[in-house]
């Protein structure tokens, strides 16, 4: 599937991946997780990469960020960083890349933080490890850092361990950490999980602000598409490791047109809505490594016909602001 962006040529894109694959290499047969997944990401963009658990969100982040061991795992396709190939970039060349142009939030902060280091101390030596500064230097510029992401009394918390941080404190120092360098792209994998509903808009407040002020790009991977709505400016859908449609926000929460679309949006809950309407999406994804012929999502597809078991579709190859992987797209009327 290829994404055809709608900006004008000489806007060159911070980010392009191109026919990303990803095949997890297990005792065994290879098993392809990624499959042929395409985007592009221009300045000051947000595009949010949806799906359920399982469908190779996190592993395309991995895969684009160089951090997916070769011993198990086998990377395919194009991902181009201002035009520089990064899938042939050695060990080296990935480590001064990372951190200074490209930089990821993880989900888990407790768990990307060490534990027995300040969080303070983590900060300075992500500075440190990409400039030529002292220590004192790389103090003042971390507190400044935990200051921009909101974090109360900095230069007392700078001191601090990651335990005696709140959930939604240690995803603050996270940020702090990925934006310390002014990267140009930024990809934040689920960073509101566990964190309740008003620390959620903080954090992406606070996402969007930095975006703005450093013209970088943002990357969201996610699976709440009520999160998605108020931060992106388009929308990718993933299902099986398969970018399954493609748009503009608006366009996509207001028409979706692939039913796995349909379904994501039907079994969110809503205000104007009885709790007894929500629709869940019957059956569970594929297994990574047997996905069905034909159509990944047809075991699950109400309107599934012959054709979506025995053929694959394929997105549409003229250049669209819009693209779709569907046999039977859902009318706009049916949205």
């Amino acid at each position: 599937m290829t994404d055809h962006p709608t900006e004008p040529p000489t806007r060159r894109p911070l980010l392009e991946v191109a026919d990303l694959t990803v095949d997890l290499l297990p005792h065994g047969a290879a098993q392809r997780v990624v499959d042929g997944v395409s985007f592009t990401l221009h300045e000051e963009e947000t595009l949010a990469l949806i799906g359920e658990s399982g469908s190779g969100k996190s592993l395309t982040a991995m895969a684009v960020m160089g951090l997916l061991p070769a011993a198990t795992a086998r990377v395919g396709g194009r991902v181009l960083h201002r035009g520089t190939e990064l899938l042939t970039l050695g060990p080296a060349a990935l480590r001064a890349l990372r951190g200074r142009h490209l930089a990821m939030v993880f989900q888990d902060a407790l768990s990307a933080l060490n534990p027995s280091l300040t969080v303070g101390h983590q900060i300075a030596e992500t500075l440190r490890a990409h400039e030529d500064i002292g220590r004192r230097e790389a103090r003042a510029r971390a507190i400044d850092l935990m200051a921009r992401v909101r974090i109360p009394d900095p230069a007392r918390r700078y001191r601090d361990h990651p335990h005696r941080f709140s959930g939604g404190m240690r995803q603050r120092v996270m940020i702090a950490m990925a934006v310390a360098l002014r990267p140009s792209v930024l990809i934040a994998d689920e960073p509101t999980t566990a964190l309740d509903v008003t620390v959620q808009a903080q954090i992406m407040e606070l996402l969007a602000e930095l975006r703005e002020e450093t013209r970088s790009a943002l990357l969201l991977i996610t699976h709440d598409l009520g999160l998605a709505a108020g931060t992106a400016d388009r929308v990718a859908i993933m299902y099986a490791g398969r970018i399954v449609e493609r748009a503009p926000v608006e366009e996509l929460y207001a028409h979706p047109a692939h039913p796995y679309t349909r379904g994501l949006l039907d079994a969110v809950p809503r205000l104007d809505a009885d709790a007894d309407a929500l629709t869940p999406i019957p059956g569970t994804p594929p297994a990574a490594g047997h996905l069905p012929d034909g159509c990944a999502f047809h075991p699950r597809c109400p309107g599934a016909r012959p054709r979506c078991r025995e053929e694959r579709p394929l997105a549409p190859t003229a250049p669209s602001a819009r693209s779709l992987a569907c046999h039977y797209p859902l009318e706009p009327t049916h949205a």
